[in-house]
């Protein structure tokens, strides 16, 4: 005999099952939210219908499965990962691919998880909504990229929080064997706290890959500065992990700044690679300080810090170069993103840079007319990438090829400070002296 199952059944069978899901809003990258239901589309729906939320910010599933007992899965996933939970909502965590890829290692490994599920996402119709342009052109402001550029360094109160996913883009394309063994001094204000919106990224990042990259040692500071970045307080300490020991420290008059006197014997005494974006307003004291203290380094800087006179001789004496990645987006303490053109630099050795292919190298006869001339001076200026291959006078370029390796391709810098060049009377934006090695 065959049982007709009733609609009441279904509800009690459907009732039974019981889910764990990661799901992530569209407006909200940096973030995702891990819980339990018993209705994943009724949940989702729950999710997009909720008030005051913008319609185009869509929550989708990233990864949902069936466990046996939900509630005692959550539990260990806040048990787990409370660090990168937040406080007052305890359903937001922090995201990015490697952590994404952990929660759901975690809970795959899970003693009660049954199955991975794989939801259909809902057909969600784009609004496009045509708004009258309000904000003037940077040419109708009178500005130029570079006077963007500049602003930045210009700020004396330019603290801002790197995103991690901008530091996970770097760091992965160098070796890990470079971090065996070695002590990471991060001295910029890179606090350390329980509560991952008081740790700094670059803390957190050298946190999570203390085994994988075989760190002997992890230093790091927290600034007692006149902005409180990570809500630490205004006392300055040193955060030190070793092994499976962790300790935080408060010497007595310690700010926690780079050039703090503990904090200058910590780098010159104890580190072997320092990683952080020190504050751009003062980037001229901090390069001095760490490139003489000979020490291995990843840092943010200031994009245009390739044609000021200040940073000239260092990229011309082989002291730096650049990294991979150019980093543009940050967050203030108020977590809202905000735009600096920032760049990694770093005295590592780069292998398979990616941007060489943005140098056009080529006899000077063959650069198109409109990307290049003479100036005043009676010194080629050429743009657009454009490399001349067969010149062997000295040229200028703009911050550009240097970024992208031109120093790398047989070219050397020869002037210690900017050029600014004048075409009829009228001076053109700060370039770099460079010739044929």
């Amino acid at each position: 005999m065959v049982k007709k199952v009733t609609d009441t059944d279904k509800s009690t069978e459907n009732k039974e099952k019981q889910y764990i899901y990661i799901v992530q809003a569209s407006l909200e990258p940096s973030s995702c939210k891990i819980g339990k239901t018993n209705d994943l589309e009724r949940r989702l729906k729950e999710y997009n219908n909720m008030t005051g939320k913008s319609k185009s910010n869509i929550y989708t599933y990233l990864f949902t499965c069936e466990v046996k007992d939900m509630a005692q899965v959550e539990n260990a996933i806040k048990d787990k990962f409370s660090i990168l939970r937040e406080e007052t909502n305890k359903e937001i965590y922090f995201y990015n691919k490697a952590l994404f890829a952990g929660y759901v290692k975690f809970i795959k490994s899970h003693e009660l998880f049954i199955k991975e599920l794989f939801v259909k996402e809902p057909d969600v119709k784009q609004v496009v909504k045509i708004v009258k342009k309000t904000t003037p052109s940077l040419k109708e402001r009178g500005l130029t990229r570079y006077d963007i550029m500049q602003k930045a360094q210009n700020v004396d109160n330019d603290e801002f929080y790197t995103r991690y996913e901008d530091i996970e883009k770097e760091l992965s394309m160098y070796d890990k064997r470079i971090w065996k063994n070695k002590v990471v001094f991060c001295n910029c204000d890179d606090a350390v706290d329980d509560d991952e919106r008081r740790t700094s990224a670059f803390a957190l990042y050298f946190l999570q890959h203390f085994e994988e990259f075989e760190l002997k040692k992890l230093i790091c500071t927290h600034y007692s500065g006149p902005v409180d970045l990570f809500n630490q307080g205004a006392r300055g300490y040193i955060f030190t992990k070793t092994g499976f020991k962790e300790l935080k420290t408060y010497p007595k008059g310690y700010t926690g700044s780079f050039d703090d006197p503990i904090s200058l014997k910590i780098l010159n005494e104890e580190t072997d690679i320092v990683c952080t974006n020190p504050p751009f307003s003062r980037a001229i004291d901090y390069w001095k300080i760490l490139i003489d203290s000979g020490k291995k380094f990843i840092i943010i800087s200031n994009e245009s810090n390739a044609v000021t006179t200040a940073f000239i001789p260092y990229f011309k004496n082989n002291k730096v170069w650049t990294g991979y990645n150019s980093v543009y987006s940050y967050l203030n303490p108020k977590k809202e993103l905000v735009r600096a053109a920032g760049r990694w630099y770093t005295n590592i050795k780069i292998k398979n840079r990616e941007t060489y292919k943005r140098l056009k190298i080529m006899p000077l006869r063959e650069i198109p007319d409109k990307y290049k001339k003479y100036d005043d001076s009676k010194i080629l200026l050429v743009d657009g990438g454009y490399i001349p291959s067969d010149y062997n006078k000295i040229f200028a370029v703009s911050s550009n090829p240097i970024l992208n390796g031109l120093l790398e391709k047989g070219y050397k810098i020869v002037q210690d400070k900017k050029y600014n060049p004048h075409i009829n009377g009228k001076e053109k934006f700060a370039r770099v002296l460079v010739q044929k090695a």
